[in-house]
């Protein structure tokens, strides 16, 4: 299918996304942290629109010596939550955080001379 232009990075400020349509497929594109990733707008779960979901961190929590549990946020933009069910998954690998069988299908992307494109197979 080739490599697509999906706009400039400036358009997708740290944090943000924008779903686009390439190929007959809606796709999500993510800049986390400057780092751009695209995924499957289709939740592994239902097929929900995935990539429209809440993004957030990952609450992480650990137990202190005398039995306390410390909770704490672990890849602060990292995880988007499908607004249907609300299963989480990593943007960067699109690993399901419940059930790492069930994963979203990511593809490629690059950045050059300031335009995002995402490379689908």
């Amino acid at each position: 299918m080739g490599t697509h232009v999906v706009g400039s990075s400036a358009a997708i400020p740290v944090g943000g996304r924008q779903i686009v349509t390439l190929g007959g497929r809606e796709i999500g594109v993510f800049n986390v942290g400057g780092r751009f990733y695209a995924l499957l707008n289709e939740c592994a779960h239902l097929g929900g629109p995935v990539c429209s979901g809440e993004v957030l961190g990952k609450l992480t929590a650990e137990v202190l010596p005398g039995g306390e549990t410390r909770e704490y946020f672990t890849q602060d933009g990292e995880i988007v939550a499908c607004p249907w069910h609300g299963w989480e998954f990593e943007i960067p690998t699109g690993l399901c955080l419940a059930d790492p069988r069930f994963r979203l299908r990511t593809f490629p992307v690059t950045v050059e001379d300031g335009l995002v494109k995402v490379i689908l197979p």
